[in-house]
């Protein structure tokens, strides 16, 4: 019977130390760093971030700030479990506006794509010979990556693993493309592009071979760019 009372205390502490294994994940924002860099990154969309982040302007985040990467932050105090289980029961309930699930974003038409360099497909998506988040497309080193669709550019930098020297364009609230592995861009964060305007230059991917990495992405989602272009 002696045992008990020691049986609890252990107990009460493996749930204080397993609270503490579940804190949101977190990124802390680096220098020339943008949110939809961010989300690209974590495979998230920008508006979950912004969202969850609670920031109004997605252009606008500082260096050294705090970005949350879940939707929900999780007690990580057996102090702070105590307070949500005194809660008051309609707000447990999620009765009051606060706690309405937010609802699905828009999903916009697609724009009118364009093949963003000549060559042919060397890699397919979800393949395991390359990103398999989008396709390879083979080429020469120096030849001209086009926007396959007019937008903004809201990354431009090589601070993502595994692209090189990156673009990502924003077309609208549902479409983004990236184009990776280029050995010099033409653009600049912020700047608009009109379909087919050259934006970098092609350069080295896996193998050190010539190759453009090419992806579109819906809703924050990696789709296949050949339901959506074809080559030319």
């Amino acid at each position: 019977m002696r045992a008990a009372p020691i049986a609890i205390v252990l107990l009460l502490a493996g749930c204080v130390s397993s609270l503490g294994e579940y804190e949101p994940r977190v990124h802390i924002v680096q220098p020339g760093e943008t949110l939809f860099g961010i989300a690209w990154g974590y495979g998230l969309d920008h508006r979950d971030l912004a969202r969850w982040n609670r920031i109004d302007d997605p252009d606008f985040i500082e260096v050294g700030q705090r970005i949350r990467l879940t939707p929900q932050p999780v007690p990580a105090t057996a102090g702070a479990a105590s307070a949500a289980r005194r809660a008051p029961a309609s707000a447990a309930a999620g009765s009051g506006p606060a706690s309405r699930p937010p609802p699905p974003p828009p999903v916009l038409p697609a724009p009118e794509w364009r093949w963003p360099t000549a060559g042919s497909v060397v890699s397919t998506f979800g393949a395991s010979n390359g990103m398999p988040t989008g396709i390879g497309i083979g080429g020469r080193a120096g030849q001209a990556i086009e926007a396959a669709a007019g937008g903004r550019v809201v990354y431009s930098g090589s601070g993502l693993i595994g692209y090189g020297q990156l673009v990502i364009i924003r077309h609208n609230d549902t479409y983004l493309t990236a184009y990776g592995h280029n050995q010099r861009v033409l653009v600049e964060q912020g700047q608009s592009v009109a379909r087919g305007q050259k934006i970098a230059e092609m350069g080295l991917g896996p193998e050190r071979q010539p190759r453009l990495h090419f992806e579109i992405r819906r809703n924050g989602t990696p789709v296949d760019p050949l339901a959506y272009v074809s080559p030319r």
